[in-house]
């Protein structure tokens, strides 16, 4: 069954029309509600987990509005509370599960509230099993692939009031195009290309929660980015689990650097980016369209996971430590200034004092400008969760001075900013300072610059030069736009 590859099952317009009904139908009943009242349903949604869990919310978002709510400033607000949860850590998982708790006591004063849980962590049968017994307030619970149903699933729960419990068996290999999406942001956009992961990494639940790789198809993503263009937006992230295993099981030969070469032929300005990608799969092909288009933004997010051979191979990674320092060298001979960020595990199963310090060594070699780190957590249904664990208390201590090294090179990488200028896409004011904007490099620094009060920069690409740096955070004047 691993190795299994499911067909992609494209839903069909006549699946979607059924839906548009389901929606038509809400859309009334909360009309007639907002008529009668003179006060509007709202929704509320909170998200867990990556940047694919936030490019499904904002097609939870744009479904929502369609059938008539309105969105919601506090959950306390919402008459429909979705959460979409993430099954990577337990941490995420208990994080959705005490979020949920705590909304026991609003189910209490508002019987008619719907609360639903979604996305990946409901797709394991011992969370399912759980969240039946012990959370009965909740109304539903619905898998990742059986997002473009919700319609479908709030309108059969409207009219039955009925707990419904909607898993991904047999659904897993979908792709719905064409479900309204409601982005929070008006700048940068996320833009699904591909769902699911084929590697099986022996410490990731991703291919048993999410399914199988399967492609968008190149027109539905250039239509999609065009849409996103003609409104204004200036910066967009495809994503998928591994990008650079776009197309395989598309017929035409559009693999990925092709995609991203399509991308960046689009008119207009605009910056793009794209995560994550598996270091066996990055291509030269790849180097080269990104070195080659100034709309690619010369940031390149390739996960390490370990220093150590041998744990990169209990991993299942497929690839050794100097295989993927090759990449970065050949990476940097053809964009020298290229922002190179970075996924560590710290603990897996086994790892000894001198495999750490193997990891710790490779640190120094690749000298990253961000790191993010992540202390190994069992995934039931995963070969390490077999494994033999280490103890907490070695695992915190190699984390700490993971972070200590990683932090020095960030300081030294940031102080070598010093005096550069770089473009800037303004993500908006300081909360606490009107007259300061923040914004980020096409590599994601985040950088901090003064203006004049009441300009309005948000959403401009500014030329900033940088004056100072900290670890975390750069800080220019504005040159000009």
């Amino acid at each position: 069954m691993k190795n299994e590859t499911k067909k992609t099952r494209y839903i069909t317009e006549e699946e979607l029309s059924v839906q548009r009904g389901y929606t038509e139908q809400i859309a009334a009943w909360n009309a007639v509600h907002r008529e009668e009242t003179g006060i509007s349903r709202k929704y509320y949604i909170q998200t867990f987990g990556c940047q694919q869990n936030e490019a499904d919310s904002e097609r939870l978002a744009g479904m929502a509005a369609e059938m008539g709510y309105e969105s919601a400033e506090t959950p306390a607000d919402a008459d429909l509370i979705l959460i979409n949860t993430c099954a990577v850590r337990e941490h995420a998982e208990e994080r959705a599960l005490s979020i949920t708790g705590q909304f026991k006591h609003l189910k209490e004063k508002n019987p008619d509230l719907v609360i639903g849980i979604c996305g990946c962590m409901v797709s394991q049968e011992t969370r399912k099993e759980r969240i039946k017994k012990s959370y009965p307030y909740v109304s539903v619970l619905f898998g990742t692939s059986m997002l473009y149903r919700l319609p479908e699933i709030l309108y059969t729960y409207l009219n039955g009031k009925k707990r419904l419990f909607y898993l991904d068996a047999g659904d897993a290999g979908n792709i719905a195009e064409g479900v309204p999406v409601r982005r929070g942001d008006k700048k940068q956009a996320w833009v699904s290309i591909m769902y699911g992961c084929n590697n099986f990494c022996s410490y990731c639940i991703v291919p048993y929660v999410r399914g199988r790789e399967r492609s968008r198809t190149p027109e539905a993503i250039l239509d999609e980015i065009r849409c996103l263009i003609a409104e204004g937006y200036r910066e967009f992230t495809l994503l998928g689990q591994n990008v650079n295993s776009y197309g395989r099981d598309l017929t035409g030969g559009m693999d990925f650097p092709d995609l991203l070469a399509a991308v960046c032929a689009l008119d207009r300005d605009f910056r793009v980016h794209f995560m994550t990608s598996h270091p066996k799969d990055a291509t030269e092909k790849l180097m080269d369209v990104m070195a080659a288009n100034p709309k690619a933004a010369k940031h390149f997010h390739l996960p390490l996971q370990s220093g150590s051979d041998r744990v990169l191979a209990a991993m299942n990674r497929r690839y050794t430590v100097s295989h993927y320092l090759g990449i970065l060298d050949d990476m940097r001979k053809k964009m020298p200034d290229i922002t190179v960020t970075t996924d560590i595990i710290v603990g897996f199963p086994g790892e000894t004092e001198e495999e750490f310090a193997e990891t710790l060594a490779a640190v120094e070699r690749a000298r990253y400008d961000q790191i993010f780190t992540f202390i190994y957590s069992p995934r039931t249904g995963t070969p390490a969760a077999e494994m033999e664990q280490l103890p907490e208390e070695v695992k915190q201590n190699r984390m700490a001075r993971l972070l200590e090294t990683q932090n020095r090179i960030m300081l030294e990488k940031n102080r070598a900013c010093i005096g550069k200028t770089y473009s800037i896409l303004v993500e908006g004011q300081s909360r606490g300072d009107k007259t300061m904007y923040a914004g980020r490099t096409e590599g994601g620094k985040l950088v901090h610059f003064p203006a004049d009060e009441g300009l309005t920069l948000t959403g401009k690409v500014v030329n900033v030069k940088i004056t100072d740096a900290e670890t975390y955070n750069l800080w220019g004047e504005v040159l000009g736009e």
